[in-house]
């Protein structure tokens, strides 16, 4: 997904509350008006027939997919929303106003389900799209409608059709061109804050990253994309371990994982194969991906005696001093250039 300059600022608006990807909301639509008795009462219209106008629509409840929306803190701190019902006929053949239409604003990757571990209803992926949750009730017609030559004084008008009640469980899948991969303190954060303007939280502890951080790279006048990072992977990740169970989906949607391997310390082959092991294990579309290895902290004698003699083809990077980060964007570039659009 490439994005120009004006909408990448809004699109990195980063989580200013509280990330929150799952919730169920509960939405009733608005009931029909009913339909109005009257008969026309004027001087010197002795026998007036009926005027009674139909009641209005009840209001719609939709779902809006909104880019400048990133988690789904305020859905769920209301969880409930309701659209007004529509007014009641009136005489004179006037018909009731109709409700206005509820529109939750939900992030741009938001899938809604029936519940929790029900069937998708709809998967809200790009900008705009939108979801008729609950469709409002039609309004009853009045009693002019029912005048004919064998009833003449009809009295009697239709109610309104009652609104929908639903509940659905919303489910956030965020939408990225890139997602960093890595074991906790491989530099994600470091490097997203390098080759973008994001501002994740760093600090040289386990699970520093507790929810996945966006940002913007520029590779060029017209060459940018979006890089999420996710939260440190840990082995057994896949099996509710750590942090990284919460977050893996959200890089099934991105177009190229970049696995950063931290090569001052532990095994790099090691690294690697827990990686891979534990996205294999959390979804076979996951280790599909195309993927770039990255070999980072280049800037300590360690890691560059340790990348040297490993003889991986692995691109060499330093988050923290940014060194060969050109070289990362430009292969970044390339093969972003060469997968299909999602």
């Amino acid at each position: 997904m490439i994005v120009n300059r004006k909408s990448a600022r809004s699109y990195i608006t980063t989580y200013m509350k509280k990330f929150i990807d799952e919730c169920a909301v509960k939405i009733r639509s608005g009931a029909g008006g009913a339909g109005c008795v009257s008969f026309r009462r004027e001087k010197y219209v002795p026998q007036g027939g009926p005027d009674g106008g139909d009641g209005g629509r009840g209001g719609d409840v939709v779902l809006a997919a909104d880019p400048q929306i990133r988690t789904l803190y305020d859905v769920r701190r209301k969880h409930v929303f309701k659209a007004r019902n529509g007014e009641n006929g009136m005489s004179r053949n006037r018909t009731g106003g109709s409700a206005e239409t509820i529109y939750i604003p939900v992030p741009v990757g938001t899938i809604v389900r029936e519940s929790r571990d029900g069937d998708i209803v709809t998967d809200l992926n790009q900008a705009g799209a939108r979801f008729l949750a609950a469709k409002g009730g039609k309004g009853g017609l009045g009693n002019q409608h029912f005048a004919n030559s064998r009833n003449q004084v009809p009295r009697y008008a239709q109610p309104g059709l009652p609104g929908e009640e639903r509940e659905f469980y919303l489910e956030l899948r965020l939408i990225a061109d890139v997602g960093l991969v890595g074991l906790p303190n491989a530099g994600k954060s470091t490097l997203l804050k390098a080759l973008t303007r994001a501002e994740p939280k760093i600090a040289n502890y386990p699970f520093t990253t507790l929810s996945p951080n966006l940002g913007v790279a520029n590779a060029g006048r017209r060459d940018q994309f979006i890089i999420a990072d996710i939260p440190g992977i840990i082995e057994g990740a896949s099996e509710g371990k750590g942090l990284g169970i919460e977050f893996l989906k959200h890089i099934e949607r991105t177009r190229l994982l970049v696995l950063l391997i931290d090569f001052s310390e532990g095994s790099p082959a090691d690294t690697e194969r827990i990686l891979l092991h534990e996205l294999a294990n959390f979804s076979d579309a996951l280790a599909a991906k195309p993927r770039i290895c990255a070999a980072n902290k280049m800037d300590l004698p360690d890691a560059r005696e340790s990348f040297q003699s490993a003889q991986l083809a692995y691109i060499p990077v330093a988050a923290a001093t940014h060194e060969g980060l050109e070289a990362l964007l430009k292969t970044i570039t390339e093969t972003l250039s060469r997968l299909e659009q999602p």
